[in-house]
């Protein structure tokens, strides 16, 4: 080492050596931050990525290459022709919700539906013990979509399931992300593409391909499951020991839920175009349509909301800020990665400073200290404006919920955060139901119990909390 920085040293000596290197920066940093620039993404996270990148000289290049915001422009149009229309319905509103049902609908393409059924599942056992009794009872087809699919016994008992399944002829297509379930062989699943399921990844990377970015940060985090076109299931929790509590005592606090009705037709749309999108495989939609249910309106309000880098309309931030925003009495906020941008924290602290009753509850330390440092930097703004803050402690939470008031609600993959407003593909689905809201407010209610408040007058010690939280909070555009 010492050798290379006298070597450097002295090319830096050197007069037209040193001029040169000079003009090459200067012009690195022109070409660079043209190229960030023209991305138009907000001025905090393009300032912060010229201010860190302007200090690697020709590395920040590397580094903005593969970790930097990319736009899909491309994608997004194949993903538009992919896109098939399966058959829904149009149920009356609440007119209380009825701005949110058609902005959502207006973005996503996405129509409000019903449910006959909606089943909030706790954690990962009650998630998985339904999701096997789906699948063992499945005739024409299952699929599935994961961020995070492990080769562990949870993996095992539902690959297991859907080999049985697939050998007696169902036909089973399982969509994973290519960095989420990278610990997973595409070995770990030969028996069910032998038995004839179908396998696809979504993003893999090309790291030897220098002329393609490649999609590191734009990844499917989205969990759904479709039986039959009658049952889905969707939310936050994947398919690992991590989240199953009946194995680990550590396991996450998580929330999904199970449905029947015609709101699955939206996830069925949604897997479907992503099962295109990845593989270029569209010969079996005719078949598919001609399998599903015949619509049947429930009495439950639900509606499929997606949103992704294909989009510029971030559709799930504007429903999660628009709820807000019409909030009367109350606003709870659950997630477990909460680095809000200017917009979101805007309609909390107005809602709080309105009178209304604003709650976050966030675990106490995810599994990112960074991001745990970055959500707190964001504490002492929401309590000066009348938020209650809330941080779970027994085990890692990461349920990712909204309420609002009795009848409004949304449930999903998609976190509070940058990542899942705009980088990540997230679904979540939308609740007008005085029924649902309910039995969400008892759940929250009911973590309240294991989540002391934060206070304002807590302990801050400069070098353990002020300093690292000030840094994390530069970071937060980026995270």
């Amino acid at each position: 080492m010492d050798t290379l920085l006298q070597a450097w040293n002295a090319l830096w000596t050197v007069p037209h050596i040193r001029a040169w290197l000079t003009v090459g920066w200067i012009a690195y940093l022109v070409w660079l931050g043209v190229w960030i620039v023209l991305q138009k993404r907000e001025p905090a996270a393009t300032l912060s990525w010229l201010v860190s990148l302007a200090a690697l000289p020709y590395i920040g290049f590397l580094i903005y290459h593969v970790f930097g915001p990319q736009k899909i422009t491309r994608h997004r149009l194949r993903r538009a022709r992919a896109r098939v229309e399966l058959p829904g319905d149009e149920p009356d509103h609440n007119p209380d919700s009825a701005e949110l049902a058609r902005l959502g609908h207006a973005i996503t393409g996405l129509p409000p539906s019903t449910a006959h059924r909606v089943e909030l599942l706790v954690d990962g056992q009650a998630t998985y013990a339904a999701l096997l009794d789906a699948v063992r009872g499945a005739h024409h087809h299952v699929h599935l979509e994961y961020y995070i699919y492990q080769p562990d016994q949870t993996g095992q008992a539902l690959r297991d399931a859907l080999v049985e399944r697939a050998r007696a002829g169902v036909k089973v297509r399982l969509l994973l992300d290519a960095v989420g379930s990278s610990k997973t062989p595409t070995s770990f699943f030969r028996k069910l593409t032998d038995a004839g399921g179908e396998l696809s990844w979504f993003h893999p990377m090309h790291f030897g391909r220098i002329w393609e970015r490649p999609w590191l940060n734009l990844r499917t985090h989205r969990k759904i499951v479709v039986v039959d076109g009658r049952i889905g299931f969707a939310g936050g929790i994947n398919i690992t020991d991590e989240e199953n509590e009946g194995l680990r005592a550590d396991a996450y606090r998580d929330l999904h839920l199970r449905l029947e009705g015609d709101v699955v037709r939206g996830l069925q749309m949604v897997f479907v175009e992503d099962w295109a999108y990845a593989t270029g495989k569209r010969a079996f939609l005719g078949e598919l349509a001609e399998s599903m249910p015949e619509p049947s309106p429930g009495p439950v309000a639900a509606q499929v909301i997606t949103s992704g880098p294909d989009s510029d309309w971030e559709a799930i931030h504007r429903l999660h800020v628009g709820a807000i925003h019409a909030a009367r009495q109350r606003v709870w906020l659950v997630t477990p990665y909460f680095v809000p941008g200017e917009a979101a924290k805007m309609a909390l602290t107005s809602a709080a400073f309105a009178g209304i009753d604003v709650r976050l509850l966030v675990p106490r330390q995810s599994d990112s200290r960074l991001v745990t440092f970055a959500a707190r930097s964001y504490f002492d703004t929401l309590l000066a404006a009348g938020v209650k803050v809330y941080e779970y402690g027994p085990r890692m939470l990461h349920t990712k919920a909204l309420l609002v008031d009795d009848d409004v609600c949304m449930i999903g993959s998609a976190n509070f955060d940058s990542r899942s407003f705009r980088l990540n593909f997230e679904i979540c689905l939308l609740f007008r139901d005085a029924s649902v809201a309910a039995e969400l407010a008892r759940l929250i209610e009911h973590e309240f119990a294991n989540a002391p408040r934060v206070r304002e007058e807590r302990p801050r010690p400069l070098l353990r909390t002020r300093l690292p939280e000030a840094f994390a909070r530069l970071l937060s555009p980026l995270l």
